[in-house]
């Protein structure tokens, strides 16, 4: 059976309405500590120069040249010279800014650029609960080359300042996130069942990338096994232990979740239960209330959630 891949990832990230910004850069040197109120967003920095070390919960991670981190929880954390110096909170350090860089203690030995990725309201269930609170990325490996190149193009594009800038360095910032999640997903094995646990597993991802590549289809479990070239009774098992349910309830979930975008993009019922498989508006009504607790017309007229 021959069907086009899709990305799951691709998928989530577009779903969840993925979107970065620069932050200002942070210059340090002598010894300093800067205790950070927990951010609002996914708080990423990258350390351009130096060394430092980075805090989260008395876990303590060094950070050298290269490396960078991103922060997936709402949690202070502390970025210092030391684990022995007084610390001071950020905020006002990073109010005073000029010429979009902080600076603290004495000298410029250590240069940080960092910024943070805003999701929608559904990141924290479809993707970040499935990352670890710190996610660490040692700059000076191999698999690290490509945020190596994205580090180095932002900085070009702030230095130099040619004609959008900003917004060129903020594409580039969601393409490190990109990259630092393919490598978590690469070199980590899955902290749980979820749909990053099911691109991790080879037999489970191929089947996953044929539910994405086409939602609207009437699969059934043969049909995917046959994606994933292996038995039925395979290909249930291996989908329910590393996805944490099976493939067709899965499914369902996956169609309510592109069924919900639309609605809240203002797309017609009869429109949305086409697209997403189902055969009449009756029958997506029906699954999407049994899903969410509510009826399409309801999710479509209670105001938008918060964004995490």
């Amino acid at each position: 059976m021959s069907v086009q891949p899709a990305d799951p990832l691709e998928d989530v990230l577009a779903l969840v309405g993925t979107t970065s910004r620069l932050s200002v850069g942070l210059v340090a040197g002598g010894e300093w500590a800067l205790d950070f109120d927990p951010p609002a967003a996914v708080k990423f920095n990258a350390v351009r120069r130096g060394s430092c070390l980075l805090i989260v919960d008395d876990v303590v991670w060094p950070l050298a040249e290269g490396d960078c981190f991103l922060l997936t929880r709402p949690q202070r954390f502390v970025l210092a010279s030391g684990l022995d110096v007084a610390r001071r909170p950020a905020g006002p350090v990073f109010a005073a800014a000029t010429g979009g860089i902080a600076r603290t203690g004495s000298g410029d030995d250590v240069f940080l650029l960092g910024g943070r990725f805003d999701f929608g309201a559904r990141a924290r269930e479809l993707l970040l609960d499935a990352l670890p609170p710190v996610l660490h990325v040692p700059g000076g490996t191999e698999a690290a080359a490509t945020l190596r190149w994205a580090l180095s193009q932002i900085d070009a594009e702030l230095r130099d300042r040619p004609v959008a800038a900003r917004l060129v360095a903020e594409h580039l910032a969601l393409v490190m996130l990109i990259h630092i999640l393919r490598l978590h997903l690469a070199t980590t094995p899955p902290a749980g069942p979820g749909w990053l646990g099911g691109l991790a597993d080879p037999v489970v991802a191929p089947a996953l990338r044929a539910l994405h590549a086409d939602p609207a289809r009437a699969w059934t479990v043969a049909d995917l096994a046959a994606v994933s070239t292996v038995s039925r009774s395979t290909l249930a098992a291996r989908f329910k232990q590393a996805v944490g349910q099976g493939p067709l309830d899965y499914l369902t979930g996956w169609r309510i979740e592109l069924a919900a975008d639309r609605l809240r993009r203002g797309d017609g019922l009869a429109a949305i239960a086409h697209a997403v498989g189902y055969g009449s508006q009756s029958a997506l009504s029906t699954a999407f209330k049994r899903e969410t607790g509510r009826s399409p017309r309801e999710f479509r007229l209670a105001p938008p959630p918060a964004e995490r």
